[in-house]
């Protein structure tokens, strides 16, 4: 596997990588370093194409198993907490590229090298990145909720991260007062989260749900605001092009299928093929999704149908 994973590597950065690593076999990076590794790749994968955040994951992916193959039995610890976290970094940008099988593998890896850690938050914050992506056509709203349960029952006391996947999950299956009603109570219990050294969970999180949420259920005016925030503070090109899509969801729900799927198709065509990610694509299924079906063959809609098969 590691000969695989580095064959890969190679091929995805160029002829130099060889001539680097060579340079490079010092008995390994620090925690700290390691931490800034995180750090970096999380900050790509909001800003950089997936394909590209995959193939330079890989490349530290092989150099910290080879560190673990050489490491001092005291430092196998946070070595497993930054497997876990470069896992799923990794099964974040494989559901970007829409590579489900791939991504749950990932998950799974991430999962028993936080477990390893003994780090219970890391363990509880893979688990909730888990549920999050898994609702971008990775698994069932109801597979999530399991997850969602599951990692609950970890956390001890109610997980505001949890709670908003939480809601999303209840959205997607229709269930709107049990989804406002969740994202409501994650709301009020936003000063007790805390985020991580790495920077996973940020604010914008929970108001990228409260306009997911707001949208699907039609309320338009509640949804506005946590939307327009999202969008004058992030740098995370997904978000920004999601919180679009979420507007004319909003739309489509409030009886304006022609005037939604007029907003949605542009939002996706706008965005660079390479940036065009599963989590857009989902999301633009979302708004498709809400179209009633005697309402399917008008031309906007086909539009819409069109860029999302084409992705």
């Amino acid at each position: 596997m590691l000969q695989l994973a580095t064959s890969l590597a190679l091929g995805a950065v160029g002829g130099a990588e060889p001539i680097r690593q060579v340079f490079d076999r010092d008995g390994g990076r620090s925690a700290e370093e390691w931490e800034i590794s995180c750090t970096d790749h999380l900050h790509a994968l909001r800003t950089l194409p997936p394909t590209q955040v995959v193939a330079d994951l890989v490349v530290d992916l092989v150099a910290l198993r080879q560190q673990m193959q050489i490491a001092a039995p005291a430092d196998l610890t946070e070595l497993q907490r930054t497997t876990a976290a470069l896992s799923a970094i990794h099964a974040n940008a494989l559901t970007r590229l829409s590579d489900h099988g791939a991504a749950i593998r990932w998950w799974r890896t991430a999962k028993q090298a936080a477990d390893a850690s003994g780090d219970r938050s890391m363990s509880l914050l893979v688990r909730s990145e888990e549920a999050g992506h898994g609702l971008y056509n990775q698994r069932s709203p109801e597979a999530v909720l399991s997850l969602i349960h599951s990692a609950q029952h970890l956390a001890g006391s109610p997980s505001v991260d949890l709670m908003t996947t939480e809601a999303k999950a209840l959205s997607m299956l229709g269930r709107h007062g049990e989804a406002l009603r969740v994202i409501g109570q994650a709301m009020a219990r936003a000063g007790t989260m805390k985020g991580d050294s790495l920077g996973f969970w940020s604010p914008d999180q929970l108001r990228f749900a409260a306009s997911w949420v707001y949208s699907a259920a039609g309320e338009e005016s509640q949804a506005s605001e946590p939307g327009t925030t999202v969008l004058a503070s992030t740098r995370d090109y997904v978000y920004r092009a999601n919180i679009m899509l979420h507007r004319a969801l909003s739309t489509v729900v409030n009886g304006g299928t022609t005037e939604g799927a007029q907003q949605a198709a542009p939002v996706i065509a706008d965005v660079p093929p390479a940036y065009r990610s599963g989590h857009i694509l989902a999301t633009g299924r979302m708004v498709l999704r809400a179209v009633p079906l005697s309402q399917h063959d008008q031309a906007r809609v086909g539009e819409l149908r069109d860029l999302l098969t084409l992705g």
